[in-house]
């Protein structure tokens, strides 16, 4: 429990004022509590005990009236003491979370081909719903229950220095040691299911995620009462994971509660037989309870604290992800790029696997460049490593003769613009989807963009304009409208260089024939990478470099690779011949 708690308070400590004053006021609250209460109940019980009529009514008044301001005291300072652990608390988990999503914003593509998506979103949301319910629900115990005891026990010790029978009482106290062992056996065994319930959690979350992404396709081949089984027997083992949590948990409570019942029958008996006074036994009595009391809220804040604890581990785990994308120290920022592109003996590899082997490469400023090889040839590694979504693993990659490590990520990528075969659209309007192409556009500026992109005249159909919500993915535009939304994001960003994932490929006839015309003038002036899987799409390439399993084969204009490159020559007649 040290040592989790030790863990927290560290989060804490941006907030260390508000948890002193918490802690501060918490503890009045627990000596009230332990030893006011105790105190009051002694003084109360003699009058009633023992009958004594002839104390004067203002004296029995103010005896009586010690309860009120008691617990008064004890109400107000446990809302201030809660009130503030709260807010400690909720800011560290403010904190945390954008800590961790500021994280996940820079860590590199290849990170996410090995972790699920509903795993980062459980991180970021159930881990640190757990950890803000150990920091927080549990924070009123942690700042009360120790002065709680610390009173109640003060009292004891003043009994019985006061009252020779009630030193014997004292003995069922030495019971509270034992409270140890279970507490410790539990909630290692609590941390244990904690994590597992995290995990399972993490799976639902990500079978729900990936089902509401493929809504189309789920219906499109009848999936629905597999999801449906898939997705129950998920639920499943989160429910058997999750009373194993129940389980451990609520088993210290009784733990406690037995031993803490052996103690107070213990110490009725030693008080009957020495002949302890009802009033001193009551406050004995009294004493005893809130000294067992706080120890039992204790064993179970340690529970939590285990809980919150896998939840921090596993959210340290994302943290701890190297970013690998390192930023240089020196930095490069031209005034002015032009666009040449070059590979020197470049290789990369995702993992075990070779993905581009000694490529080497040079694209003269203004080219029209097509990528094009099997599927799995290195096509989409070789742009890839351009706008730096990975980093070579050996050679050199240089944008008009500096090295790309050299460049700051945000002015690498402020230089290139990228359309994709499937664009993601953001849930928002239009204008503002325009805009991520330059977020300080101005609305001219990106009614300007649309024009170019022939994507103005059906905006201005939609209801709204350009303050039309796209829906999550752009899921209220066609395919058509999509790319050239994505296109106008391109015109509004004019960078020199332009990577084009077959941006016509997934589009029928009309609507290719509009989003190529926005591309033949998008083009103009600029570097441009197309990664071609149809050959439709590189009528306008003055270059073509061709790739075969991670290396370069050939390179050229079209004539002269039909001729000399056999594996050209073959991709290019099946298509075309497909097409025939």
């Amino acid at each position: 429990m040290l040592k989790d708690l030790k863990s927290f308070l560290e989060l804490l400590r941006p907030y260390r004022r508000r948890v002193r004053f918490a802690l501060v006021i918490g503890g009045v609250a627990g000596l009230c509590t332990g030893a006011g209460i105790t105190l009051g109940a002694e003084k109360l019980f003699a009058i009633v005990l023992n009958g004594e009529q002839d104390r004067a009514l203002s004296e029995v008044v103010f005896i009586a009236g010690i309860f009120p301001l008691l617990f008064i005291t004890i109400g107000i300072c446990t809302f201030l003491s809660t009130y503030h652990l709260n807010y400690a608390g909720l800011s560290v988990i403010r904190d945390l979370r954008a800590e961790l999503f500021a994280h996940i914003q820079r860590l590199p593509l290849a990170f996410f081909q090995t972790k699920k998506t509903g795993d980062l979103i459980a991180r970021l949301t159930a881990d640190t719903q757990a950890m803000q319910y150990a920091l927080t629900i549990t924070g009123r115990d942690l700042a009360i229950a120790p002065l709680t005891f610390l009173g109640a026990v003060a009292m004891l010790a003043y009994k019985g220095w006061e009252h020779d029978g009630v030193v014997y009482i004292y003995f069922s106290i030495a019971l509270l040691p034992l409270v140890i062992f279970p507490v410790r056996k539990l909630t290692q065994k609590l941390g244990q299911k904690a994590k597992t319930q995290q995990e399972e959690l993490s799976s639902v979350t990500n079978d729900l995620s990936q089902n509401l992404g493929a809504a189309k396709e789920v219906r499109a081949f009848n999936l629905q009462d597999r999801e449906k089984r898939r997705f129950g027997e998920r639920l499943g083992e989160l429910f058997h994971s999750q009373m194993k949590v129940v389980k451990y948990t609520f088993a210290l409570s009784p733990v406690v509660e037995v031993i803490s019942s052996v103690g107070l029958a213990s110490a009725f008996v030693v008080g009957y037989y020495k002949g302890v006074s009802g009033e001193v036994f009551i406050a004995i009595f009294a004493a005893l309870y809130f000294s067992y009391s706080p120890i039992k809220r204790i064993s179970y804040l340690a529970g939590e604290l285990r809980k919150g604890s896998e939840s921090l581990r596993r959210i340290r785990e994302i943290i701890a992800e190297p970013i690998h994308i390192a930023e240089p120290e020196d930095p490069v920022s031209p005034d002015e790029i032009h666009g040449k592109i070059e590979f020197q003996n470049v290789s990369f590899s995702y993992g075990d696997s070779p993905a581009l082997k000694n490529a080497t490469a040079a694209i003269e400023p203004g080219t029209v460049c097509a990528l094009v090889g099997p599927s799995g040839a290195g096509k989409s590694t070789f742009a890839n490593l351009v706008a730096r979504f990975y980093d070579a693993d050996e050679g050199q990659l240089l944008l008009d003769g500096h090295e790309l490590r050299q460049f700051r990520t945000t002015d690498l990528r402020r230089r290139i613009a990228i359309v994709s075969q499937d664009p993601v659209l953001f849930d928002d309007t239009i204008a503002e989807n325009i805009r991520l192409g330059r977020l300080d556009a101005t609305d001219e500026e990106v009614t300007e963009a649309a024009r170019q992109a022939f994507a103005h005249d059906f905006i201005e159909s939609q209801d709204d304009g350009y303050n039309t919500i796209v829906g999550e993915r752009g899921a209220r535009l066609s395919g058509g409208q999509k790319q050239r939304i994505a296109i106008a994001r391109a015109f509004l960003r004019d960078a020199p260089v332009l990577i084009l994932d077959e941006a016509t490929s997934a589009l029928d006839s009309e609507s290719e024939s509009m989003v190529q015309q926005a591309l033949d003038k998008l083009v103009v002036g600029k570097t441009v990478l197309i990664i071609a899987h149809r050959f439709s799409t590189i009528r306008n390439a003055t270059k073509i470099i061709v790739f075969d399993k991670g290396a370069i084969v050939d390179e050229g204009p079209h004539a002269e690779l039909y001729d000399r490159c056999k594996l050209y020559r073959s991709l290019y007649d099946q298509q075309s011949n497909g097409s025939d």
